[in-house]
């Protein structure tokens, strides 16, 4: 499945990432398959020949047959709390085994896995499942939560399961003085759209940690026509830049040959004018000399932009970048715009 051009949620962020610290806490059974591969981030493969003590090996959360009445489960804790805007439950592989049904419901908890009193709402009610297909659903949803329960029914087998949402930190009590990464996605940052990502994801700018290798990394096409790659980002919150980091590991023959950023304040973010409104938004680093395999700070040549709540990185003319860390302070009105 192609990210862009078949994923509609491909604006949101995935918040099922075990990076972020999500995790699968409890399932009803697991027999033949494991149920933390059910958020490996790799895509779901088969091996034809490859069995285990228990049978035919598949890369995903698979239950055994059940001969008793009821459903089987896992229960799954985000690493954030976050608002779902979407799923892609993926039956890849699973073609016999599959659960003909399933649904998910979300509870906020503090517990590792829900008491027998936490308060679970549906948030997606009992779809039909079709055989090694991607199911993607729509969720209309305002609410954070921390943990999903996934229901199969009756039984079977599911490769991964994707959820696409936005990070919802609390910063209630947060010294307005502290300097944080404002576009970090464990504060709500995320990318938003970009002119290509052939190579690697925009999703990975923002990312925990450094970059494990040039895969993990934002990186385009070879450019061969006149003009620039960029991509533009939401902050967590709106908040004045302080600080940037560019961060080019892993990419040597590939980097950027310069990069600039341009930044904004905006009350109506909509998707379908940003690209071009973009374009003009004012300057936060003039066109900067980039190199290899490197982490580049930029503190004196920054622009007093004041507070803003959107960036649009542009790469000259082409290229990867591994991570953009962008620390400043939250503004006093740091509301969600």
């Amino acid at each position: 499945m192609s990210a862009k051009e078949d994923n509609p949620f491909h604006q949101w962020a995935r918040l099922e990432q075990p990076r972020l610290g999500t995790r699968v806490v409890f399932a009803t059974d697991d027999f033949f398959a494991d149920k933390s591969r059910l958020i490996d981030p790799a895509d779901p493969v088969f091996i034809a020949d490859k069995y285990d003590d228990n049978g035919k090996w598949m890369d995903g959360w698979e239950s055994r047959r059940k001969r008793e009445p009821g459903h089987d489960y896992i229960i799954l804790r985000l690493g954030t709390p976050g608002v779902i805007h979407g799923f892609d439950i993926d039956t890849s592989h699973f073609t016999g085994n599959f659960p003909p049904h399933a649904s998910i419901d979300a509870c906020v908890s503090q517990g590792e896995i829900p008491g027998d009193d936490a308060h679970w709402q549906e948030l997606l009610p009992k779809v039909e499942l079709r055989g090694d297909s991607h199911h993607l659903l729509p969720i209309d949803n305002s609410h954070a939560f921390t943990h999903l329960r996934l229901n199969i029914f009756p039984d079977g087998g599911i490769a991964r399961l994707r959820v696409y949402g936005e990070v919802r930190p609390d910063r209630s009590e947060t010294d307005g003085d502290e300097i944080i990464d404002l576009l970090a996605i464990e504060n709500g940052g995320r990318a938003l759209l970009c002119n290509d990502e052939h190579f690697g994801s925009m999703h990975n700018l923002n990312a925990p940690g450094q970059g494990i290798n040039m895969g993990d990394g934002w990186e385009t096409a070879r450019r061969r026509e006149p003009g620039n790659d960029w991509v533009i980002l939401a902050l967590g919150f709106p908040g004045i830049i302080e600080k940037v980091e560019i961060d080019t590991a892993h990419f040597k023959g590939n980097f950027p040959d310069r990069a600039a950023i341009q930044a904004a304040r905006l009350t109506d973010a909509d998707l379908e004018d940003m690209e071009a409104a973009s374009e003009n938004w004012p300057i936060l680093l003039p066109e900067s000399k980039l190199s290899m395999d490197q982490q580049h700070t930029f503190t004196d040549k920054l622009q007093d932009t004041g507070v803003v709540s959107h960036v649009r990185l542009s790469i000259f003319p082409d290229g990867g970048v591994s991570r953009l860390r962008l620390y400043g302070r939250v503004a006093g009105d740091s509301n969600r715009e």
